[in-house]
């Protein structure tokens, strides 16, 4: 049900209403306040009650009424104006003496999902993909992407305007080092760039005879006349009931660390590390539930939090005190200037090169080091682990009824993929801990499910045929858990070569799902496991096989990895990782078996010389035995998939209605089963 909001009553109405309730804020302070909420992503709930805590109903319906009246029009879907946006970087870097400037997706937390005022590289190029970079010179403009965007950048980004460059084959610091003239600036925003970024790029810059200049401030923001302004959404305590541990007890443990190496202060510029030391969660983003902060962990357990303390839901000040202090983002640069002499740990892959280039400043004495806060928010606690196992019962509960309805509802030719996707969010919502989707759903029926990250629009969306294959790739976030699955499906008889594949797919799969390991093994040296039989027939693919998974926060998350990149976390107990191994043939269909999983406590079976980690897979849903080619499997590997399906069959079918629950015992039945 789409919720009605009445319409704006005006100033002179809010004013009396913010009087009668005695709101500490001035009429223009809410305004403010309420532009930021509206920039926030929708479904932040609890936001009126930073204006007063105690609403009437009457304010209440205003402040929503002004919200949704205040929703800015950013200009991010307006692609004619593309060419006349880049004609105007231009202008501007002409008018700062500079050759070019480099921009980066993301903002200065470098996370995976940014408010939309950060959107700049998607307002200039119209790319919307969640990792690339572009290269701006008075003649030219090059877009690199990985494999990941190859087939999303040529269909969102005028090659007329920027050369389409991969990442990898085509790196930008050549490019750099090949088009750049002898004593030319190339411009970067430090606040987007890593250290080791500027230093790979300033190298690059080097080589033409070139320099790389930090800007003071961002070009593109400074002729981005309707760019949103920062967003407000609520912060919120994160119940020690789904934390399973206190605040106290990290920042405790954190701080020993840091003494125990002679640091004074360790600089956290990711919001999951310090909404997972703090016990907090925002809303500023979409899919995950963050605030935009930073913070100063120092080695007596205190913290000095920067965040807009508008966004402190009432009476968390004082559940954060004493140890815990607010204050404004704008004095960080004071607050490492006070750290001079003092030891300071940054993360050079993490941290904005701004943050060091402050600290130098100060000759402050800097310990490049990674966050702190990384491995032990990778390595989940029991009370972290049992709400995962819960959450996942709960989702897979949803997605078996959106299964089901789908293979009701495909053949009759009337579902298209924004449908699903729907249909499928709404199923989710239907659980009180749901508090919305971990990523935007990939709902990719035919050709479009060739697009790793492929995001339905209503100018893709295309009905779902029964005669093609359909990836559906989608998550939750709970409040016990984040959820990741990905299911490929056919709902009538697959060809050949679709069965090959995606048995190819599902054996890789298996195959990493049943893996033992001695501890230290790191991710990379798991992930040829995934894709030896796809390797065996001559294919492959260009993601990664496994990524980490918050606990009610990123649904990526790191250190740890499993992919051909080299990564040197050891996987340990607790960490939740996927398992998606997966193909895609360009313009015809794709395929991807995802499960998460946690890596389990050592044992030692008979005759082993050291302890041997594995996996359990927490997600359940049932995977498609229409697609497989029961020849390419050994019998190792049966037992397993029937293991599995039978697993989920008892686990879900308690909560699920009796037609649901008829079709699972169908979707679930033995391989060799009739």
């Amino acid at each position: 049900m789409v919720e009605s909001i009445p319409s704006y009553r005006g100033d002179e109405e809010l004013a009396r209403l913010l009087a009668e309730a005695g709101a500490a804020l001035s009429l223009e302070e809410t305004k403010t306040l309420v532009a930021g909420a509206a920039a926030a992503p929708p479904g932040s709930d609890g936001w009126t009650h930073l204006v007063a805590p105690d609403l009437t109903g009457a304010l209440d319906e205003q402040l929503r009424a002004l919200r949704a009246a205040s929703i800015p029009d950013d200009g991010l879907e307006d692609r004619a104006a593309l060419p006349a946006r880049l004609a105007a970087l231009r202008a501007e870097l002409e008018r700062r003496a500079l050759a070019g400037f480099l921009l980066l997706v993301g903002d200065e937390h470098h996370g995976e999902y940014v408010a939309r005022r950060a959107m700049r590289l998607a307002w200039l190029t119209g790319f919307t993909g969640s990792a690339g970079l572009a290269v701006v010179l008075r003649e030219k403009a090059a877009l690199f992407v990985d494999g990941r965007y190859t087939l999303q950048a040529e269909q969102q980004v005028d090659a007329a305007l920027f050369e389409h460059r991969h990442i990898t084959n085509e790196p930008p610091a050549d490019w750099i080092a090949a088009h750049l003239k002898d004593g030319e600036a190339l411009g970067y925003d430090p606040w987007l760039h890593t250290l080791k970024e500027v230093e790979r790029y300033a190298g690059a810059a080097a080589k033409a005879g070139a320099t790389l200049a930090a800007l003071e401030d961002n070009p593109i923001d400074a002729i981005w006349s309707d760019q949103p302004p920062a967003p407000i959404a609520p912060v919120l305590a994160h119940d020690l009931h789904y934390a399973g541990k206190s605040s106290e007890a990290k920042r405790t443990e954190l701080a020993q660390a840091l003494r125990a190496d002679g640091i004074d202060a360790a600089v956290l510029t990711a919001p999951d590390s310090i909404e997972w030391l703090l016990n907090l969660r925002g809303g500023d983003v979409p899919c995950s539930p963050l605030a935009l902060c930073f913070a100063l962990l120092h080695a007596n357990g205190t913290v000095e939090l920067f965040i807009d303390a508008r966004k402190l839901a009432p009476g968390l000040r004082e559940e954060l005190a004493p140890d815990v202090t607010p204050r404004a983002p704008a004095s960080l640069g004071d607050r490492l200037g006070a750290l001079a002499g003092r030891k300071v740990l940054a993360d050079p892959e993490l941290a904005p090169a701004w943050i060091f280039h402050r600290l130098e400043a100060a000759s402050g004495r800097i310990e490049k080091r990674r966050d702190p806060c990384l491995l032990p928010k990778a390595t989940k606690n029991p009370v972290e682990i049992a709400g995962a196992r819960a959450a996942h019962r709960r989702d897979g509960a949803a997605l078996v009824r959106f299964l089901c309805w789908l293979e009701k509802t495909v053949p009759d030719g009337q579902v298209s993929e924004m449908d699903a996707a729907r249909y499928l969010a709404e199923r989710r919502a239907e659980n009180n801990l749901y508090r919305g989707p971990s990523f935007e759903t990939i709902s990719g029926a035919g050709a479009n499910g060739a697009i790793v990250h492929y995001r339905v629009s209503p100018e893709s969306d295309r009905t779902i045929s029964p005669d093609e294959l359909y990836l559906v790739d989608s998550g939750g976030q709970y409040l016990d858990g984040t959820t990741d699955v990905t299911r490929t499906l056919a709902f009538r008889k697959p060809g050949g070569e679709e069965r090959d594949r995606f048995t190819r797919v599902l054996k890789g799969h298996i195959a990493l799902a049943r893996a033992h390991f001695p501890e230290g093994t790191t991710g990379p040296q798991l992930d040829t496991l995934a894709r030896r039989a796809l390797w065996e027939a001559g294919l492959d693919y260009d993601h990664g096989t496994g990524h980490g998974v918050g606990s009610y926060l990123g649904v990526h998350e790191g250190p740890q990895r499993i992919s051909k990149l080299a990564n040197d976390v050891a996987l340990v107990p607790g960490m939740i990782v996927s398992n998606e191994p997966g193909y895609y043939k360009t313009g015809a269909y794709g395929i991807r078996i995802e499960n998460l999983v946690v890596v389990t406590e050592p044992s030692s079976p008979p005759g082993a010389e050291r302890p041997v980690l594995g996996f359990e897979t927490l997600t359940q849903a049932p995977i498609d035995r229409k697609l497989i080619d029961r020849t390419l499997l050994d019998a190792e590997e049966i037992a397993w998939l029937d293991g599995y399906h039978a697993s989920v069959r008892e686990s879900l079918t308690p909560l699920l209605e009796a037609e649901t629950a008829e079709w699972l015992g169908s979707a679930t039945r033995p391989l060799d089963a009739p």
